[in-house]
């Protein structure tokens, strides 16, 4: 990969403290396993709305996979759909929601809402029309976040002949992804009468946000901190998780991304309170370097990873694993 668009990948906002910090506090926790508890064989099948999956393991929305690999966000999506999951298609895919969905997997699509309402409803059709079963809408970018390695490098736009493509709009113009610091809560019950799919909100970390979320009748949270992307200094997601949880109270489900790498990881989130987890930066590591198949078996390894923790934590089910089962260190 071009180290330009390596560093795209991988960096983060400012300083890139929460970038380090979403890793790091994964460190800092220990689980306590049960003993004697009969598991057998493991059972991780997951059911998010209505669609049944093989692990509680997504693909998150990430930009620009034609830099990664020729393949793009198509084979991203063939490799997720081998695995048995769903991959969240980003608005910035350089590759069109329908081409993505040809893959034949189940699609969530990720919306930033942008000010004119016109143009993102047609975006929402689209998304709808290519067969996505949910949105998720980042709400955690007011302004863009101030990623000192794209400015370095100079990497303000993609190269020529590559695009947003899911923000082309009738005329075939592609418009920017404009950030909406006007965005409020009145914006999400539009979003609510324009569509019937399954609303989750990517971006939350204050537990007030968690409950607010829940009054204005959200389907879903994802626990995020845009992957330390956004607002440098903010709190690493799985420190985040535990009150959002509790603030949502099992009324809908709560989801969480950032530095998860490892099948612990996985069992650490869903134990403190996800009903499943998102993971960008490896899926495109994986995509690199082997196209869809380094997505399939990416996943693949990660929920293996996972079954093998929760036989020795004493869990059959993702269900079965409990805040209890978790400490910090020390």
């Amino acid at each position: 990969m071009n180290p330009v668009h390596a560093d795209f990948f991988a960096g983060g906002a400012g300083a890139e403290r929460t970038l380090r910090d979403n890793l790091d506090a994964y460190h800092r926790l220990r689980i306590v396993p049960r003993v004697l508890r009969a598991t057998g064989d493991r059972d991780l099948r997951t059911t998010l709305f209505g669609t049944r999956l093989a692990t509680p393991v997504l693909v998150a929305p990430t930009a620009f996979h034609l830099l990664a690999h020729p393949g793009g966000e198509a084979a991203t999506a063939e490799g997720a759909a081998a695995a048995g999951t769903i991959m969240v298609v980003s608005m910035a895919a350089t590759q069109p929601v329908e081409r993505i969905a040809e893959a034949g997997g189940p699609l969530w699509f990720q919306l930033y809402p942008q000010p004119d309402r016109e143009f993102t409803a047609a975006v929402v059709k689209r998304a709808e029309a290519a067969g996505c079963r949910a949105l998720v809408v980042t709400v955690d970018s007011p302004v863009f976040g101030r990623r000192e390695r794209d400015l370095r490098h100079g990497f303000t736009d993609l190269p020529a002949g590559l695009a947003c493509e899911n923000m082309r709009d009738g005329t075939g113009r592609v418009r920017d992804i404009a950030m909406d610091a006007t965005l409020g809560w009145d914006r999400i019950g539009w979003l609510r009468e324009i569509t019937g799919l399954p609303i989750l909100l990517k971006g939350i970390l204050h537990p007030a946000d968690a409950r607010l979320a829940v009054e204005h009748g959200v389907d879903g949270v994802i626990v995020s901190n845009h992957g330390g992307r956004q607002l440098d200094g903010a709190l690493a997601t799985i420190d985040a998780l535990p009150a959002v949880a509790e603030a949502v109270g099992g009324r809908i489900p709560v989801l969480v991304d950032g530095g998860i790498r490892r099948g612990t990881d996985v069992l650490i989130a869903l134990a403190r309170g996800a009903a499943a987890v998102l993971v960008g930066r490896p899926v495109l590591d994986a995509l690199a370097q082997n196209g869809a198949d380094g997505v399939r078996d990416q996943l693949r390894t990660l929920t293996a990873d996972l079954d093998h923790a929760m036989a020795l934590a004493g869990a059959k089910r993702p269900a079965d694993l409990s805040p209890d089962l978790v400490r910090v260190a020390g």
